[in-house]
């Protein structure tokens, strides 16, 4: 359908997470906060891999990668949060919004990726482990985030594109506090049934690709782990696998509840708050979950606190 006189926004309003003027600035501090920590928590994990030659294996390269991702990603939506929270006006620009969508599509799903990479090297840590120095080798590992990162951009084009060709000539108001897919489908002054079938189709290959492929990984690990007869090694190869796949419920979980349904179920006030767990919540929780249950990291902290605090003193 051609539309006469269809002017495109120069500019989107965002709705901001609450209407009361004086929780603004509780808003910012606490946002701001959590972004703060979130960084600092996912660049320790970074410094401590790059300082500990005890970390330098292929979990601990996934993982440095994926703390990498995580601060990318809470910098796509936070930091315009933040502005807006302290100004009247909430608004992104046209180009500010295909920029943050295209970076979160392409973060979030090279994130899906290096989870299922993640699961793969645990799988063959305790399922294959006479093998597991031969498989996840320096190469092997740096082909799984090349890749990974090629589906990312391979994904953000796609829904990038096609929602961006749509014509925006109503409102020009999201009823999100960022730009996303379903807030910006429900904007569109046009049908949007292709929009939405490639959502479900290319998003579900995405999503639900790399989490059958961690599926299948994990569901190995439990088989495995269950044919150990002593208690003490069946903890210990489980405790290896407990923080990943929080990370992946918590990830994946928020995901596929915003992208995976049809329009009719959108409801923007509940997706608001969902949409906080992943672009938000997840990446101030990843470090903490890796760090808190792990006891080499916290060892390799230690050993590195204790080395730059001797040589300070020195």
């Amino acid at each position: 359908m051609i539309l006469e006189n269809c002017t495109t926004p120069s500019v989107f309003t965002l709705v901001a997470l609450s209407d009361i003027p004086s929780l603004q600035v509780v808003l910012f501090v606490m946002f701001l906060s959590i972004y703060v920590i979130a960084v600092l928590g996912n660049l320790c994990i970074i410094f401590t891999y790059k300082c500990s030659s005890n970390l330098r294996t292929p979990m601990y390269f996934f993982l440095a990668n994926f703390s990498f991702l995580d601060i990318c990603y809470i910098s796509t939506t936070v930091p315009n949060m933040l502005l807006n929270f302290l100004s009247e006006h909430k608004t992104i620009s046209f180009y500010g919004c295909v920029v943050q969508l295209y970076f979160l599509m392409l973060f979030g799903s090279t994130e899906c990726y290096i989870l299922a990479a993640m699961a793969y090297d645990r799988y063959n840590a305790i399922c294959q482990p006479l093998q597991y120095n031969i498989i996840m080798n320096k190469v092997s590992c740096i082909k799984f985030i090349f890749w990974s990162w090629v589906i990312g951009v391979i994904n953000a084009n796609i829904h990038t594109t096609l929602t961006f060709t749509l014509p925006f000539c109503g409102s020009n108001m999201i009823n999100y506090f960022f730009c996303d897919i379903p807030p910006l489908l429900n904007l569109a002054y046009t049908d949007t049934w292709i929009n939405e079938l490639a959502t479900f189709v290319i998003g579900g290959l995405v999503t639900m690709g790399s989490l059958l492929l961690t599926m299948i990984s994990y569901v190995n690990i439990i088989y495995t782990i269950s044919k150990i007869r002593s208690n003490s090694r069946r903890m210990k190869a489980f405790s290896t696998c407990v923080s990943h796949f929080t990370v992946v419920t918590i990830f994946y979980g928020s995901g596929i509840f915003i992208y995976l349904k049809p329009r009719s179920n959108y409801i923007m006030e509940h997706d608001r708050l969902v949409a906080i767990m992943y672009t938000v919540i997840a990446p101030l929780l990843n470090p903490f979950i890796y760090s808190l249950r792990n006891s080499d990291v916290k060892d390799a902290a230690r050993k590195i606190i204790r080395e730059k605090f001797t040589l300070a003193i020195c």
